[in-house]
């Protein structure tokens, strides 16, 4: 039960004494003198039952929080930080002598943060508070780029993968249903799957791998058979490591001849659904770039670049690692626009950029969309003196193309593709084609006409707009903004552990990285308040003797 209670003052033993013993300031004293407190026990209301035990604030458990992820500790560490450390008893209104929390505390509160559809209020709650103190220009400069997240599971190869599924279903029953389980359960399944599985224990021959797979692969289908029959315990089924074990088996096991045969790994390269990496965290992806391989998810970060004020994380999305980078563009831009965040000028690389998303920035939301866009792989951009799209006059009002030669189309086509975009299709006389002086320049095929694909009028003049642009030395010294995103994704790495889970799903991992972007902000603007000014890329010693 929640009593909403008005934030106490500091404590004056407390402000005397952090006073003296820092005398120049601390980060969270400051963040607590400037800033003040950014949420109230009202605004978790919604959060707590009506009757009930007395619950500690709410207000304080969330400044407990960041700080934790200002300094990335544990709970343990954090819960051991607010009894011993100064300055976090001067930023939370407590007693010299107060015992602080117990670290559960800190879990229990989590569980009631992820019952918020959207996390993201306590971050807008945080930049209202830095805007009226002149700390953040809400519709001025901004960048976006995004990063790997490991997950929290160990990498497991196909045959430990198997039997950590079988293992984790075991156990999840035996928590539910200990008495039948123990009824059903045979003696080889104690030996097979007590233990974890380690790839030095499993066979090391082929023919001894396919025979210990075959054999785990029929303990799970005689599970899987057991939970269906009657007497089977309620709710078998639906448990998530059973739900694990179904979807691993529908991957790696085929039925032959009714008998259950663990796919051999060519098999699984033709059939490629998606995979599941572990039992313990179902919503990890496999994703690859630029050959980094790893199992997680992706963070995708959004931040202010103004020169006269502190950087400020604007939004983080938080996605499986498999989704590209290219559909977060226009949803980071929904989102700051309903947020009253929109940029005048948004920053991006080419992950994010698209001709649709340019034309639609501006039409909704105003916003110019700075950064290249995917490169042209025609064989006509890449062989001198060929026709490009550039060559040929589109009367867009009449829709017509007159391509080089001076011949002019005969159809233009509405299609879509199957992202649902929407394209034009234009095709030329066959006959004029046919006998066309320059057809080398324009198509390779030794008898079909020329066609052309393009997009609508506003997002092919987009798109082609901004791929000069890029070639612009004034352009490209303009975009030189955006690399300013990889120092926070570096201080996100190295202070704040942003490429490591702490937690298992995708919805509390994207809770970390809210509280993780409220921790960017609380150490920058407290770094602001202090005098210190985001400085540019540091020279080294025998560098800096060129620019002397």
């Amino acid at each position: 039960m929640l009593r909403p209670e008005k934030i106490p003052e500091v404590p004056a033993e407390t402000a005397r004494i952090a006073r003296a013993a820092f005398p120049k300031g601390s980060p969270f004293i400051r963040l607590r003198d400037e800033l003040g407190i950014f949420l109230t026990d009202s605004d978790f209301s919604a959060l707590y039952p009506h009757r009930g035990q007395p619950a500690a604030a709410p207000w304080r458990l969330m400044l407990i929080s960041v700080m934790q992820f200002v300094e990335n500790l544990t709970d343990r560490q954090a819960a051991d930080a607010v009894r011993g450390h100064l300055a976090w008893k001067y930023a939370l209104s407590l007693e010299l002598d107060d015992p602080g929390i117990d670290a559960s505390v800190l879990c229990e509160f989590r569980a009631r943060l992820l019952e918020v559809s959207e996390p993201l209020a306590w971050l807008d709650r945080f930049l209202t508070l830095c805007e009226e103190k002149q700390l953040l220009k809400r519709h001025g400069k901004q960048r976006t780029d995004s990063t790997h997240v490991l997950g929290a599971i160990r990498v497991l190869n196909r045959l430990e993968l198997i039997t950590e599924c079988m293992r984790a279903a075991l156990n999840a029953l035996a928590t539910i249903a200990p008495d039948w389980l123990r009824e059903v359960a045979v003696d080889e399944w104690y030996d097979r799957y007590a233990h974890r599985s380690e790839n030095y224990r499993l066979p090391k021959s082929e023919s001894g791998k396919q025979f210990y797979a075959n054999q785990v692969g029929q303990d799970g289908q005689k599970l899987l058979e057991l939970l269906e029959k009657k007497g089977a315990p309620e709710g078998g089924l639906n448990l998530e490591e059973v739900q694990a074990l179904k979807k691993c088996w529908h991957r790696q096991f085929i039925m032959e001849r009714n008998v259950l045969r663990f796919r051999m790994r060519v098999e699984l390269e033709k059939d490629r659904p998606m995979q599941l990496e572990s039992p313990y965290d179902t919503e990890v992806r496999y994703s690859t770039k630029r050959g980094r391989e790893w199992r997680g998810y992706k963070v995708h970060l959004t931040e202010t670049c103004d020169d006269d004020l502190p950087h400020l994380v604007t939004h983080v999305a938080t996605t499986t690692a498999e989704v590209q980078d290219a559909p977060l563009g226009s949803q980071v831009q929904n989102s700051l626009f309903a947020r009253d965040l929109a940029p005048i000028e948004h920053y991006v690389d080419a992950g994010y950029n698209a001709s649709d998303l340019i034309v639609s920035a501006r039409e909704k939301h105003g916003t110019e969309i700075i950064g290249p866009v995917r490169l042209n792989n025609a064989w006509t951009a890449r062989q001198e003196g060929a026709f490009t799209f550039q060559d040929f006059q589109v009367d867009w009002e009449n829709r017509k193309v007159v391509c080089p030669n001076g011949a002019v189309s005969e159809r233009w086509n509405t299609a879509k593709r199957s992202s649902g975009q929407p394209i034009n299709v234009v095709a030329f006389p066959k006959e004029t084609c046919s006998t066309c002086a320059v057809r080398e320049r324009c198509i390779r095929s030794g008898d079909r006409p020329k066609s052309l694909t393009f997009q609508p009028q506003a997002q092919q003049e987009a798109l082609l707009k901004a791929r000069d642009a890029m070639k612009d030395p004034q352009a490209q010294q303009r975009y030189h903004r955006r690399a300013g995103i990889e120092s926070t994704i570096s201080q996100g790495v190295r202070a704040f552990g942003i490429r490591n889970c702490r937690y298992r799903g995708l919805k509390k991992t994207h809770l970390q990285h809210v509280l993780t972007a409220l921790a960017f902000n609380v150490v920058r603007i407290c770094e602001w308040l202090g005098g210190h000014r985001p400085q540019g890329t540091r020279l080294s010693r025998f560098a800096a003797l060129r620019a002397a």
